[in-house]
């Protein structure tokens, strides 16, 4: 059956496949429905913003003799951002990932040296402790856990020596009773709103190749040092809960508290 079956059914006719300009569309602006009587919500608040400088100095060792640095990428990445509780000092950590394209030489002589274009990715980690001023709002205090140990009344007779009269209360030792209440604070978080990188790299150990030709002006090198320096700016947030005054209220701008 299969050896039967006609060509065209094994193999799709790219024929059917075309491209276009779709036709507009047109749309009817819909406003939106509030709620008119006030409501409650969750929602990050603004604690601070800040831009924080750190200073970077590295070294990078290239896998192979380098001539020319052609082309830097960078993108700076973030990966810790913590907000010490009932402090005002802020934890950063991440990397810069750089991508290097650099030549390399296959053949040369007085005149000229060809090679080949070749990459190099690296991770450049750093790190620092900032302090921050709250020119926003304050942070909500951290509540702290509850653990409360609470025991019955026991009453007993005294031994003979004891007067008759004379009895025993106490709490009772027989058993433990414990109340604990756990609070689960929202914790602060950042948001990254923009990075500066300003870096400065030098070629170290230069020197001519050994035992080949290459013009006069030409050396190699593997090893290359970078100073950077780092002007991130971003959001320290915490989510809260604030009221929303009614549609109408003349102080629905000043009407943004916590609500307990």
């Amino acid at each position: 059956m299969l050896d039967k079956m006609p060509q065209k059914c094994m193999q799709p006719d790219v024929s059917y496949f075309k491209t276009g300009t779709e036709a507009e569309c047109t749309n009817m602006p819909v406003g939106p429905v509030p709620i008119t009587t006030g409501a409650v919500a969750k929602v990050p608040v603004v604690l601070a913003e800040l831009t924080v400088q750190v200073n970077v100095d590295s070294t990078i060792t290239l896998p192979e003799p380098a001539y020319e640095v052609k082309q830097i990428k960078k993108k700076l990445k973030l990966t810790q951002c913590i907000l010490a509780q009932n402090t005002n000092k802020l934890f950063l950590k991440g990397f810069v990932r750089k991508n290097i394209d650099y030549s390399t030489r296959e053949g040369s002589n007085h005149e000229g040296f060809c090679g080949d274009i070749r990459h190099c990715t690296v991770d450049v980690p750093w790190s620092c402790v900032t302090p921050i001023v709250y020119n926003v709002t304050p942070p909500a205090p951290a509540i702290s856990n509850v653990t409360e140990e609470f025991q019955y009344l026991r009453k007993g007779e005294l031994g003979p020596e004891f007067a008759e009269k004379d009895f025993l209360a106490s709490g009772d030792f027989s058993e433990f009773n414990q109340v604990s209440t756990e609070y689960f604070n929202e914790l602060p978080f950042c948001e990254l709103i923009s990075a500066t990188i300003t870096e400065f790299d030098e070629f170290l150990c230069r020197k001519r190749p050994h035992g080949v030709k290459v013009p006069f002006e030409e050396f190699e090198f593997r090893m290359i040092e970078e100073k950077m320096v780092i002007d991130l700016t971003l959001k320290v947030l915490q989510k809260r809960q604030v009221a929303i005054a009614a549609v109408g209220d003349t102080e629905g701008v000043a009407v943004c508290r916590d609500v307990k």
